[in-house]
């Protein structure tokens, strides 16, 4: 075990973004969330943290942007309403060992984009600070108390592929071993997530539609993607808020036509979004798609998933 003397002054963890390859939302719940059923994708475009220990017992941080971003770092609070700080506040209620600690968040995952940037932050500073303090929490007992910081940071911790059902916090598993190859696009603008959500609600009132109360998965989904078979799930990619993200950023419908023409397999609203993920047929095919999207003036950037959950990227240094 280590000592209070050996023990780490810095911790540097990397944690993923992801997509939603299938989401289905019910109806609105008593508490204001709605139940969702979604299929979460890690994807290799990781939020980093550097967790550094400080003096006396505050908690402080910076960031920095590099790679897509679709906002300035700037517009990022760098109070307790930023996720990191408030994970990292979480864990030291229940450290006895905590100190001051400050993190350096390096932003890779789109800002306001329905990939989990904000949510890939708090895992890593739960993961960062854990090692930091000498914790001991096993990653099961991290995601329990990742759950108060919203429903996508627990998958952050885990990575992979899951099946997410409730408000997207009850994880469990899928077998998704073969890399499926995507392009991002990312714009210049957020999407709130609250009101895309408010959003799908005025249209299906509008339109009179039902939403099923307990939403569910396609297990040829799961199926697709346990193959690897990109062409299997191309027909399948769906998203419940895609319609109220398009209805907020109608240009969202032009990404997609311009990526349905350059040869993706499918387009996908991530989330919220407005990042759009297009579904390629191999690496190759991804590079490609790549830069005849770049040609078309759009910001897009090749990945594939599933990719692993927050891991220390580097050896602690005393």
């Amino acid at each position: 075990m280590r000592t209070d003397f050996a023990r780490a002054r810095s911790v540097r963890v990397k944690a993923p973004g992801k997509i939603n390859v299938s989401l289905k939302v019910g109806p609105p719940r008593e508490d204001g969330y709605h139940g969702i059923a979604s299929v979460f994708l890690a994807v290799s475009l990781y939020e980093e943290v550097l967790a550094t220990e400080t003096p006396g017992h505050g908690i402080s941080v910076t960031v920095n942007g590099q790679g897509t971003l679709n906002l300035p770092a700037a517009s990022i609070p760098l109070d307790r309403s930023n996720l990191a700080v408030r994970a990292a506040e979480l864990l030291a209620e229940v450290s006895p060992g905590h100190t001051g600690v400050q993190l350096d968040i390096t932003k890779r995952v789109p800002i306001a984009g329905g990939m989990g940037g904000g949510s890939a932050d708090a895992a890593a500073a739960l993961l960062a600070c854990d090692a930091l303090w000498g914790s001991g929490f096993s990653r099961d007992e991290l995601a329990k108390i990742a759950v108060d910081l919203g429903a996508d940071v627990p998958f952050a911790l885990v990575g992979g592929t899951a099946v997410g059902l409730g408000v997207g916090d009850q994880l469990t598993p899928a077998i998704s071993k073969t890399p499926l190859h995507w392009v991002l696009v990312t714009s210049d603008y957020g999407l709130s997530t609250p009101e895309v959500y408010r959003t799908l609600d005025a249209i299906r009132l509008r339109d009179g539609v039902e939403p099923d109360p307990r939403p569910g998965i396609d297990p040829a989904i799961l199926g697709a993607m346990r193959a690897g078979d990109a062409l299997g799930l191309a027909p399948l990619l769906h998203n419940d808020l895609q319609q109220a993200a398009l209805e907020l950023a109608p240009a969202l419908g032009d990404i997609l036509e311009t990526g349905r023409t350059a040869g993706a397999l499918a387009g996908i609203v991530s989330g919220s979004g407005p990042t759009i993920a297009f579904l390629t047929q191999s690496s190759g095919h991804a590079a490609e798609l790549e830069v005849l999207l770049a040609s078309e003036g759009l910001q897009a950037t090749s990945v594939h998933g599933p990719a692993h959950g927050a891991r220390i990227s580097q050896d602690p240094q005393g």
